[in-house]
């Protein structure tokens, strides 16, 4: 790194630990309208476009290292986007044609993967498009007509996943419909993550030969500190009678949230790839890792009480090192009603979007995909080794089998399908994914269409450390009808 660059970092570093690191941290003393501020869409920290050419953005992200407040104590040395953890939001429209500048001042090499999105080959940020310390990269790709949603961006690097996400390399992205169909509301954007920190405020990566290393390898890498968007319980605020519109993030290595807020019923509106075709009213919401969910938030209780958000036990774990504590209830934040009077609610359409059927009688292919502890259909990842070929505008069924006693959430790069069944249970709903939850010893069929983009994609387990250490495979898509 030359020496002004070493310079321009090591001030951002100050520069962030002074503005943002404060930001973070769970005081107690802190007004919720600060709160709110920091989780608005429309005034949260986002990524400038730089273009003023309509239908294109065009924007500079830069991963380097910083000095931030993460919890109260000793401050911690991270990595972080744009001197940020989380990262600044990406926001773009359907049909937008976007430009990533990436830089990396980190001391590693790593990768940016705009996970969920339909990108080409080159911009996917996988391991095999490895940017070097000191590198650069463009990302170019086009937002497709229909992807509305919620996404996010993190490193993808071949083995150092984990320990660059935990270090503070993760962000979030909104693609916006020309025409929304939810009525205007306050929106929330939250990514949820956890971690470790030892007393320093260093992170805590135990040795692999620990008991500690073992059970992070076995179950992946879990904390007690629950970060929503960089913060320690954060205080939200809503109004008697008001709807939010809440876009949440699992960010975590390899927690899994069961989301549910006291006394409420929570109508789910959205997964993955968007909103669905109908609202469904739920009481709580399972996000695997990498999954993200839209819902909205109805605030039928009194003014001037309040509620937490919580996850609720979940057991994903191999019973040998499963968390003594697995079953209690994690706090993630407050929602505090104001003193003001209710409002009328907004009207809620019954119907959001038609999301059309992929055709399953155009399958020709039919894949079975075995998931094992750390392994997948029996191998370990080789970036020499195409474990899938397929060809572009080709359909094809997968089916996803855990034959081992603890959950492994599967994610596929570059495409998102539709899921048919669970155990041959026929889903009711129809939706777009790029991650699904497969619990221990089950299940899950999806149906995927290979559109547009040929190029080497990869399909793993999203609990990062499981990933890292080869849980993952090649899936070649030629232009080309050889596929095999």
């Amino acid at each position: 790194m030359s020496s002004r660059l070493t310079v321009v970092v090591s001030m951002l570093a100050v520069c962030t630990a002074v503005t943002v690191g404060a930001s973070m941290r769970a005081d107690g003393d802190r007004a919720s309208a600060r709160d709110a501020l920091l989780d608005d869409p429309r005034t949260m920290p986002r990524l400038r476009n730089e273009s003023r050419a309509r239908g294109v953005v065009e924007v500079t992200l830069t991963a380097a290292p910083a000095t931030l407040s993460l919890a109260p104590g000793s401050p911690s040395a991270v990595y972080a986007y744009n001197g940020r953890v989380p990262g600044p939001l990406l926001e773009v429209s359907e049909g937008d044609s976007v430009i990533i500048h990436f830089r990396n001042a980190l001391p590693e090499e790593t990768t940016v993967h705009w996970h969920g999105l339909h990108l080409p080959f080159n911009a996917d940020g996988s391991p095999f498009q490895p940017v070097p310390p000191g590198g650069t990269h463009d990302y170019v790709f086009r937002v497709k007509p229909g992807a509305a949603g919620t996404y996010w961006y993190h490193p993808h690097p071949h083995h150092r996943t984990a320990g660059q996400v935990a270090r503070g390399l993760y962000g979030t992205i909104i693609v916006r419909a020309a025409k929304d169909p939810l009525p205007p509301m306050t929106e929330r954007l939250l990514i949820l993550s956890d971690n470790r920190l030892l007393p320093d405020g260093s992170f805590d990566f135990p040795a692999r030969q620990t008991d500690g290393g073992r059970a992070d390898a076995e179950n992946g890498r879990e904390g007690k500190l629950l970060f929503v968007n960089g913060r320690l319980m954060p205080t939200l605020e809503i109004r008697a009678g008001e709807i939010q519109r809440w876009r949440v993030i699992n960010a975590s290595a390899a927690r899994i949230y069961r989301l549910s807020l006291s006394g409420h019923k929570l109508l789910h509106v959205g997964t993955d790839g968007g909103l669905f075709e109908n609202p469904e009213e739920v009481d709580e919401i399972l996000l695997g890792n990498g999954e993200r969910a839209e819902f909205l938030v109805r605030g039928t209780g009194a003014p001037g009480t309040a509620v937490k958000l919580q996850s609720l036990p979940y057991d994903r774990y191999i019973p040998q090192t499963r968390p003594k504590d697995w079953q209690t209830p994690l706090d993630l934040l407050t929602l505090q009603y104001t003193d003001d009077r209710p409002v009328k609610p907004v009207s809620i359409p019954s119907k959001l979007r038609v999301i059309p059927a992929l055709d399953t009688t155009l399958a020709k292919e039919r894949r079975f995909i075995v998931m094992s502890q750390l392994l997948i259909n029996g191998k370990a990842m080789d970036m020499a080794r195409v474990d899938v070929t397929s060809s572009v505008g080709r359909t094809e069924i997968w089916e996803i089998e855990n034959v081992v006693g603890m959950d492994h959430p599967f994610h596929l790069h570059g495409f998102q399908f539709q899921l048919l069944s669970r155990n041959g249970v026929p889903e009711k709903d129809r939706r777009w994914k790029d991650v699904v939850l497969v619990p221990k010893h089950e299940t899950a069929r999806f149906v995927v269409r290979f559109d547009s983009y040929a190029g080497k994609w990869m399909f793993h387990c999203h609990i990062l450390d499981h990933e890292d250490q080869g849980m993952m495979g090649v899936l070649e898509v030629t232009p080309t009808g050889d596929a095999r």
